[in-house]
């Protein structure tokens, strides 16, 4: 095994995480195809699964005062982002959710700031391995942009399956307006500042970044047939996936 596949599996005794994470967003298509209450479950199981993953990681990976600053502040910034953002329009535009995410709290689903957690860390580790111990908000810039290419992928298939609705039309598929990627953008970019993270370079929460825009990609195209947004999040996340593993393999 070369020393970047050793980098990205991460230790051994943490690799059947990462194994059943894996047979998890395998099976989140599949579980999907079951109706309303599948989709449902299955958004569910994904957002759990990752969450969890991430906290074992970060666990290991950093200081307990720091893992901790991570693991509270980006679920409880993400929920207030979307608390003012679906009651004013800012950060992301006007929206509102439906209620087929349950439990909320003030009428925001619980699962959507954990949405964040799982997904903003992993973001991290691929700006670290793009500009490795590069200045802070820069390195943030490419994190917060790496996390909203993400979202080109997600808001597609959930407004589809009408989680939430946009009451603003947009110019991006299926009329979500472009402030959403803005806001998403702006609001990844300040929870990172404020939490100011360790290193991730070469974790293996690079290969969770990797592995999320290929399961994203092959759901949109196979299972969900949105090839709008499949073949757009493929090239956005691509970019920075392939920019920070060429990064790993050359250094």
């Amino acid at each position: 095994m070369t020393p970047a596949a050793e980098t990205l599996l991460g230790p051994l005794p943490l690799m059947p995480v990462l194994i059943a994470w894996t047979g998890v967003m395998i099976s989140v298509p599949l579980v999907a195809r079951r109706g309303e209450n599948g989709r449902r479950r299955a958004i569910t199981i994904g957002v759990y699964a990752q969450a969890i993953l991430v906290i074992v990681y970060l666990t290991s990976l950093w200081p307990r005062a720091i893992t901790l600053r991570a693991i509270l502040f980006v679920p409880l910034l993400g929920w207030f982002a979307e608390f003012l953002g679906s009651r004013t329009g800012i950060p992301f535009g006007r929206y509102h959710y439906t209620e087929a995410l349950q439990p909320q709290i003030f009428r925001v689903p619980l699962i959507i700031p954990l949405a964040w957690l799982m997904m903003l860390p992993p973001a991290w580790a691929v700006a670290d391995a793009i500009l490795p111990q590069g200045p802070a908000w820069i390195t943030a810039i490419i994190a917060a942009a790496a996390f909203t290419a993400w979202d080109l992928f997600l808001d597609p298939h959930l407004v589809r399956w009408r989680f939430w609705q946009w009451e603003d039309r947009g110019r991006f598929y299926l009329e979500i307006p472009l402030t959403n990627f803005l806001g998403w953008f702006g609001w990844a970019w300040f929870i990172t500042i404020l939490v100011e993270p360790l290193s991730l370079q070469g974790t293996p929460l690079l290969l969770v970044y990797v592995l999320t825009w290929l399961f994203q990609f092959g759901g949109h195209m196979v299972f969900w047939k949105m090839p709008v947004s499949g073949l757009v999040g493929f090239f956005a996340m691509g970019l920075p996936a392939v920019a920070a593993l060429w990064s790993l393999l050359n250094h």
